[in-house]
């Protein structure tokens, strides 16, 4: 991983950060990757990324979700069970398109072995195309990789940018992959956390803005080549997790999912026809056991208090996209085909300058 964008010194939006600036920094969200980067007998540059909200409890502790498809050319398993009950009750597995239904089948296996009596479960696993980069159809992602990253999900730092779902994804023409971020809200003297998780593979270069600033359209094709893409693939794909701690109801997970399309349009994706952006929110501040009684007494944020979380949604996601290009390294791939990184140098002279003139302009109004 190269960088972060605050290592740069560019700072997204007004509310502060989580310790670790991720999703993580949720209490009881894990993250695990297992990445697959070789060359024989074919090659691989994929991975899965398992997200476990509640830890392995979430098996038998639901927790309170919604969804939103900005476009819908995509992937995400569970979502029918989703949308009728509001509860999310399983991990959250992210990796390419041909390989949801390992990934899927892999998830319900775990679960049955670990011998867990109660629940009902239909996995969350979402996807994004990396055929420029993988050889896909060599199916690299097995049930092991899948329990690999199960084994490797951890509280703390995220790893970014060429890992897990996110290893062969390419974003606005640079390399992207997985993206993380945090934000901290204070609603009636309670503080909760608002993290996001991307696996960011969608955009056009002349599209891309860090801050507001038009950074694709200065870093052109005769900067960093644009790889010749056959018209399929010129769009692809986002998924973006978002998680808080807060209590929130099932309708007010949906709102949050919903703003993620905020934070992605300040990048510069719009939804593009082939492009599948599908955003799924999930909040832990209720617990809901497999195994209940009738009557169950919930806590929940009154909509009119939700704009903050509305404004930490739009700067996360803003934040985790762009983490995962600054962390994203150059990839050689399948056929030989190259995707460049995003140059840091320039695009931290690039934000910079047009700070500088924005600043001068203030100034120079003010007097």
């Amino acid at each position: 991983m190269r960088a972060r964008l605050r290592d740069l010194g560019i700072i997204i939006g007004d509310y502060p950060t989580g310790p670790h600036n991720a999703i993580t920094d949720v209490p009881g969200v894990l993250v695990g990757h297992s990445t697959l980067i070789y060359d024989k007998p074919r090659i691989a540059r994929t991975g899965v990324t398992i997200i476990l909200p509640r830890g392995d409890a979430i098996w038998n502790d639901y927790a309170f979700a919604g969804y939103h498809a900005f476009n819908g050319n995509g992937e995400m398993t569970g979502l029918p069970w989703l949308a009728e009950s509001g509860m999310l009750g399983s991990a959250i597995g992210l990796t390419n398109t041909f390989q949801v239904g390992v990934v899927r089948d892999a998830l319900v296996s775990y679960v049955v072995e670990q011998n867990y009596k109660e629940g009902f479960w239909l996995p969350v696993v979402a996807e994004t195309f990396d055929g420029w980069l993988n050889d896909i159809n060599g199916f690299h992602v097995t049930k092991e990789r899948v329990y690999k990253a199960l084994a490797n999900a951890t509280e703390g730092p995220v790893g970014e940018g060429s890992v897990g779902g996110g290893s062969g994804m390419i974003c606005h023409d640079f390399k992207g992959g997985i993206g993380t971020s945090s934000r901290i809200v204070e609603s009636e003297q309670h503080k909760y956390t608002i993290g996001v998780l991307v696996q960011s593979n969608y955009g056009d270069r002349h599209l891309l803005r860090v801050d507001g600033v038009p950074v694709g359209r200065i870093l052109g094709h005769d900067h960093t080549p644009i790889p010749p893409w056959p018209e399929p693939l010129q769009s692809s794909s986002i998924i973006v997790i978002i998680a808080t701690d807060a209590p929130l109801l099932p309708v007010q997970c949906k709102r949050l999912a919903q703003r993620a399309t905020v934070g992605l349009s300040r990048v510069g994706g719009v939804g593009h026809n082939g492009s599948g952006d599908i955003f799924l929110a999930f909040a832990t501040g209720n617990h809901l056991p497999a195994k209940m009684g009738l009557v169950r007494d919930l806590k929940m944020i009154p909509h009119n208090h939700l704009n903050p979380f509305f404004e930490a949604v739009a700067e996360g996601v803003e934040e985790a996209i762009l983490n995962s290009l600054t962390a994203a390294e150059t990839m050689v791939g399948y056929q030989g085909r190259v995707v460049y990184e995003l140059p840091l140098d320039d695009l931290q002279k690039i934000v910079t300058d047009h700070r500088n003139v924005t600043r001068r302009f203030i100034q120079k109004q003010s007097s």
